[in-house]
């Protein structure tokens, strides 16, 4: 029913307004190319708070000192924008179209986290946040309704993954992302705060029951126990947010990823009802799937910026990238991409020198002690030099 633009009167009518203008969000959400929209409120949930509080104390965020700021913001919307009164919580679907875990079988090419593949999400939804947004307060006004809006997408002292749940669209399984009986997995998310007082949506239910699937999967058991996770032992922690040299004991477990990892995603049983993403950015590039890691390993910082333009991984920058690349040729057992490490020997980055000493070491042990006491004497780089030293005799 859509709502009244007759001038409101009373509270009651105003309750009226809101209830049928939240089945017009909803639908307009959807017609903008949203897959999950529901509502919660933007009272703090105490338990929200708890656990991120245990988790920064705990120090499983790693590098991401931006966890431990503002946290009062991101446990309570309403510290973030005192008048918002509710959570318009969002999700986009991007399932893929082929198995992920499928593509770990191909050791000579690089495996890029599905998110990556396309266009970056962060302009994709944003943009269609605010389309939603602009309607709200357009439609809302000429209702008679006062709304005012905010728009959110992974770049705020928001808790997202929460939210979504207390919305209704899903609910954090063991690995901690929402899952989704529509979608499995497989949802990027978004927000609006609004000063709009809408009705709640019931709670997404549990419905990972005794499943360990994600758990068992996680090649460097960074899933400590159902909804914990050790994000300093996440293959996607380690191979984008960890800004230094990777530790030598996660190097193996990394396999041919080379940015991200999608595992316990992919792995998960309510990915039988998921939907390849219908949304045409969100779909993966050509160079983006499977690619070479002989040819990655060769990117300056030109070729990278343009291989990743407009995609997400772009922000992760060349040297980390090619950090992650010279692990996979380690990994690879290729003796044939030896010489593709050896040529990184020389890289003004040393991030890349020293995977380049580690994957060399792997695939050409014989050649990389021929040419240690030449690199090492003149390496300025302490970690790098470290590299050297701990290569076996």
């Amino acid at each position: 029913m859509p709502i009244s633009t007759s001038e409101p009167s009373g509270e009651a009518h105003q309750h009226d307004l809101r209830s049928a203008f939240a089945v017009e969000i909803k639908a307009e959400a959807r017609q903008l190319g949203f897959d999950a929209v529901g509502f919660a409120s933007a009272v703090a949930a105490p338990v929200d708070s708890e656990h991120l509080n245990a988790f920064v104390d705990a120090g499983r965020h790693g590098d991401m000192g931006w966890m431990a700021e503002r946290m009062a913001q991101r446990a309570a919307p309403q510290v973030l924008w005192p008048a918002a009164r509710s959570v318009i919580a969002l999700g986009m679907n991007y399932g893929p179209d082929i198995d992920p875990l499928a593509a770990l079988e191909c050791a000579d090419r690089g495996v890029i986290s599905v998110y990556a593949q396309g266009r970056d999400y962060h302009t994709i939804v944003k943009k269609r946040l605010k389309r939603l947004a602009r309607w709200m307060v357009a439609r809302g006004s000429a209702a008679g309704l006062d709304v005012d809006v905010k728009v959110f997408v992974d770049t705020a002292p928001v808790m997202e993954k929460p939210l979504a749940a207390r919305a209704g669209i899903g609910w954090q399984g063991h690995h901690t992302n929402i899952v989704s009986r529509n979608y499995g997995s497989w949802l990027f998310l978004g927000e609006i705060y609004t000063t709009l007082d809408l009705a709640p949506d019931p709670p997404a239910p549990d419905s990972c029951g005794q499943c360990t699937r994600c758990i068992d999967i996680c090649p460097t058991d960074a899933i400590i126990a159902p909804g914990q996770l050790d994000v300093q032992r996440c293959i996607s922690y380690l191979t984008i947010e960890h800004k230094g040299h990777i530790p030598s004991e996660f190097r193996g477990a990394i396999g041919n990823r080379v940015y991200g990892c999608d595992d316990c995603l992919a792995i998960c049983p309510w990915n039988k009802f998921a939907q390849t993403a219908s949304e045409a950015g969100l779909l993966p590039r050509d160079g983006l799937v499977l690619p070479l890691l002989a040819d990655l390993a060769a990117l300056d910082d030109a070729a990278f910026r343009q291989l990743f333009a407009g995609s997400a991984a772009k922000r992760l920058g060349r040297n980390r990238f090619v950090r992650n690349v010279l692990i996979a040729i380690g990994n690879s057992g290729d003796a044939a991409l030896a010489t593709c490490a050896e040529a990184r020997l020389n890289d003004a980055s040393p991030l890349v020198r020293a995977m380049a000493i580690w994957a060399l070491g792997q695939l050409a042990p014989a050649r990389a002690k021929a040419l240690r006491a030449m690199f090492s004497a003149s390496e300025s780089d302490e970690d790098v030099r470290a590299e050297w030293q701990q290569m076996p005799d």
